[in-house]
């Protein structure tokens, strides 16, 4: 991510696909490079004859709602959830997040670097784009919501950490500081860590908090903790909110809990590849059939249309948010009287869990998957060997294979890193668990 490699991807972003506005908005996350990244980006679209409105650092989700806003595009330094010492940069039209075509104009542009790239000083933050986010979510929701809840906020060095506070004070909780600190911390809110899993059981015990919240490191993506410490799987958050938004249309990767479709709420599912540009191209050809939702597996909710709820309008916004399903999920449980624990009663009994393989070569991981598809016999020794014989075998992205028990794996290379992710799906937790444990421990001996 060199200043000549950043400035090329934001040239060829302004040239490519940001048309003719004259106005590009841009923030960044808490890497410890990202101030630089932003200023190479702001080197480019200064070149180019635009004026840059600078946010600071703020959620990746904040950055997208205020250039909507303004009808603007928008830059955004982060490397999300990834390691520290990686980073990267997002790009949102003036209507909302890249396609993968943008992305192909993008690589087909030709760029006129200039000899050298001069980094100035970045200007002074836009507040408007943190009031804009927090107001978004006061006014809908209604301040006072949730008074008197006690909630945990795992700060780490999330860039929503002071944001989060904001609009859960602003919703009537008392706040509680956890973990916060000034060294980058990867969250992954698919693959938790364990010693934070450890972490939130042992604050839940000290605190007697009603929820433990936290995002991963651009705000886009959320952990919800119930009064246990117990995280919630990112799939489960995205099933209560779109039944609490009252959703017509659900759309979700191919990788979430099929507890969707078995709980029977809503008119219509859609699976889609995962990342969040395939649940946008969903959410876009569902428009007109209602309420239009989606989600991922990593707990990010997106909003196809608007939605109402108790005379409110709430705009859509259509890239993950963490903020949304914190907030949906908290006034859910108060409006039903119940603990966070409890809102899961209702659902299908499946449970999930996923993990990885880190520093693992992509095409080796291709290599696996291409070896198990042209050999299907040898998918159960590999991936499950106790559960029976495959019943179905899903290719949208990755495989994804069913098996006589009713547990599912799924096997796919990260999309952003060496990395192979597996999940699965069972009837127990345990099992779940299980089943991509051993089926990773498995690959990784091969």
């Amino acid at each position: 991510m060199s200043d000549r490699v950043c400035y090329a991807f934001a040239a060829a972003f302004l040239q490519g696909v940001a048309g003719n506005a004259d106005t590009i908005v841009l923030g960044h996350d808490l890497r410890p490079d990202s101030p630089r990244i932003a200023a190479a980006c702001a080197a480019a679209i200064k070149d180019s004859g635009r004026q840059v409105v600078f946010t600071g650092p703020l959620p990746t989700p904040a950055i997208a709602c205020f250039a909507g806003k303004r009808h603007a595009p928008a830059i955004v330094v982060t490397g999300s959830h990834i390691p520290f010492d990686r980073n990267g940069i997002k790009f949102y039209r003036a209507d909302g997040e890249i396609s993968k075509t943008d992305e192909e104009a993008m690589l087909g542009v030709d760029i006129h670097l200039p000899e050298t790239i001069q980094l100035e000083a970045l200007s002074e933050a836009d507040r408007g784009a943190c009031r804009h986010y927090v107001g978004r979510y006061l006014d809908f929701f209604g301040e006072g919501i949730i008074e008197g809840m006690s909630i945990g906020v795992y700060e780490h060095s999330s860039v929503a950490r002071d944001v989060l506070r904001d609009i859960l004070e602003g919703l009537g909780a008392k706040v509680i500081s956890l973990g916060r600190t000034d060294t980058f911390v990867p969250i992954d809110t698919e693959a938790v860590r364990e010693e934070d899993a450890i972490q939130a059981r042992d604050w839940a015990k000290e605190h007697a908090f009603d929820a433990i919240v936290s995002t991963d490191g651009d705000g886009d993506r959320p952990l919800i903790g119930d009064e246990n410490g117990e995280w919630l799987r990112g799939d489960v958050l995205g099933i209560l909110c779109a039944r609490y938004f009252k959703a017509n249309v659900v759309v979700a990767p191919v990788s979430c809990n099929t507890a969707v479709e078995l709980c029977g709420e809503f008119d219509r599912v859609v699976r889609t590849r995962i990342g969040s540009p395939y649940v946008i191209e969903g959410m876009e050809q569902s428009s007109g059939l209602g309420t239009v939702v989606g989600y991922e597996a990593n707990g990010g909710f997106l909003l196809g249309s608007d939605v109402e709820r108790n005379g409110k309008t709430l705009e859509a916004l259509p890239t993950r948010d963490a903020v949304l399903p914190i907030a949906g999920l908290l006034s859910m449980a108060r409006e039903q009287g119940c603990n966070v624990s409890e809102l899961t009663d209702l659902l299908p009994k499946r449970y999930t869990a996923s993990d990885r393989l880190q520093n693992f070569d992509t095409e080796k991981s291709r290599s696996i998957l291409d070896g198990l598809q042209a050999t299907s016999d040898q998918i159960p020794a590999l991936m499950a060997p106790d559960a029976g014989n495959r019943v179905a075998i899903d290719i949208t992205d990755g495989l994804r294979v069913t098996f006589t028990s009713g547990d599912i794996v799924h096997l796919r290379p990260s999309g952003n890193a060496p990395e192979l992710r597996c999940y699965a799906e069972s009837d127990s937790q345990e099992r779940a668990q299980k089943l991509c444990q051993k089926c990773l421990e498995r690959i990784s001996g091969m």
